[in-house]
């Protein structure tokens, strides 16, 4: 117990950017050794730049999410806005999970009732809604309700689930005959819960099955190729990467850093504040999952859909 209860304090300050540098705080788990025979190739991944043509409508896209999504946002517009000329909205919050987005929770949710998934989805009509939640595992967002991974799996489950269903039906009655389509974010590896992410994971794709939406498996890009599930800090430079130094943060070993030493979560490689912010350096881990987001809207939106 205590051991689960000193690792809900860590993430929780890495998920609301509450440390100023997390070099200073608890240890994460060492980085894991180079990897090294098949899996060590690089993860390569289309861009949708390399499509014949721009969408013939831009599209609109909202997103949100938890931490991940507001270091990424920044990045992530800029993609959307270069290949799809897409028009673009961001209001992610550090430290939720898929509860705090539900209306009805009030003050007992990090998100604010105008910044509520369905509140925002009447006021800008997007065409997709791309949704980047890591998962909330400890009790410290409230609209959990306590629930946590590491106490109740089987209640974690389902109360992840339900919420997965009531947001999607939120989203959609809120969209109306223009019903937006979600573009659920599958997460990268996480060495301290493996099995929660790639159930997490399960779940997304599970969940857009059922209600015709999409995955965007941006954690295949931040993981070895041919070992989906092992969490690395450093992976073999793209072409892209190799062409642009800054993306390939160590040339002479061809490989680059996904993750910061001591922060095993994010994949910005400047330190975190107290203030959370997009992330203000280029962050090779952030690029190749913006792109993979872009990807799969942009072939969506290309075919003419919704």
């Amino acid at each position: 117990m205590r051991r689960a209860w000193v690792v809900g304090v860590l993430l929780a300050g890495l998920l609301l950017g509450a440390c100023t540098d997390p070099a200073s705080g608890p240890e994460a788990p060492p980085p894991s050794p180079d990897v090294t025979g098949p899996s060590a190739a690089p993860t390569e991944h289309r861009r949708a730049a390399a499509s014949p043509r721009p969408p013939a409508k831009a599209p609109t896209v909202l997103y949100l999410g938890d931490s991940l999504a507001t270091e990424n946002q920044r990045a992530l517009g800029q993609e959307l806005g270069r290949d799809l000329r897409a028009r673009y909205t961001a209001a992610p919050y550090s430290g939720t999970t898929l509860c705090d987005y539900l209306e009805g929770t009030g003050a007992r949710s990090l998100v604010p009732d105008r910044d509520k998934a369905a509140a925002l989805v009447r006021s800008l009509r997007p065409d997709f809604v791309v949704l980047q939640f890591w998962g909330n595992a400890w009790g410290y967002t409230w609209c959990m309700d306590g629930i946590t991974y590491a106490d109740s799996r089987a209640e974690y489950v389902r109360r992840y689930t339900a919420d997965a269903e009531r947001l999607t039906e939120q989203i959609a009655a809120a969209g109306g005959a223009k019903r937006p389509r979600i573009v659920w974010v599958a997460q990268g590896p996480d060495p301290i819960t493996p099995d929660r992410v790639r159930w997490v994971n399960g779940l997304y794709a599970k969940q857009a099955a059922a209600s015709g939406d999409l995955v965007a498996d941006a954690g295949r890009t931040v993981s070895p190729a041919g070992a989906r599930q092992t969490w690395v800090q450093h992976l073999p430079c793209t072409p892209y990467e190799r062409a642009h130094p800054d993306y390939c943060t160590q040339p002479d070993r061809d490989r680059t850093a996904l993750h910061r030493d001591k922060d095993y979560l994010h994949f910005c490689l400047a330190p975190t504040t107290s203030t959370p912010r997009p992330c203000p350096v280029r962050s090779p881990g952030i690029l190749r999952m913006a792109r993979e987001i872009t990807r799969v809207i942009g072939e969506e939106a290309r075919r003419g859909t919704p």
